[in-house]
């Protein structure tokens, strides 16, 4: 049991009007890509072609940035709003869209950008899985 699921099973108050099980994926999935997205940032500083890499390093810090963002108001439970819920989310999903478009662009030639394109692909759809419930 991960620690995610592990937090909402011993919440003592109500989730109520929120899919635990959708909850729980889009928590882990923000932060499995906030991770992808830091080390595909790191990993595209270390090639030699860096120089024609800082559209894809900006966006790799920017989506870790709002995965991170979105994986912490997620996992607060007390007095949550789902306008701000479905406004977070949203956001998640568009600039994971975006990060993953410009990953992909590169993942023939670096197997970091596909791995990430990859889980910004993952984050997006738990974004919108979990606001298809609110």
């Amino acid at each position: 049991m991960s620690i995610t699921e592990q937090m909402l099973e011993t919440y003592p108050g109500s989730t109520t009007g929120v899919d635990r099980a959708r909850l729980r994926a889009c928590i882990d999935a923000c932060a499995a890509c906030a991770e992808a997205c830091d080390a595909c940032a790191d990993a595209c500083l270390s090639e030699r072609s860096a120089a024609d890499l800082t559209t894809c390093v900006r966006l790799n810090l920017d989506c870790a940035e709002v995965c991170e963002a979105t994986r912490r108001v997620l996992t607060r439970q007390t007095g949550s709003d789902a306008r701000v819920l479905r406004a977070v989310l949203e956001a998640c999903a568009k600039v994971s869209a975006v990060c993953r478009a410009e990953c992909e662009e590169h993942a023939a030639q670096h197997a970091h950008c596909r791995i990430c394109a990859r889980e910004c692909q993952i984050c997006e759809q738990a974004c919108r899985d979990l606001m298809s419930t609110l």
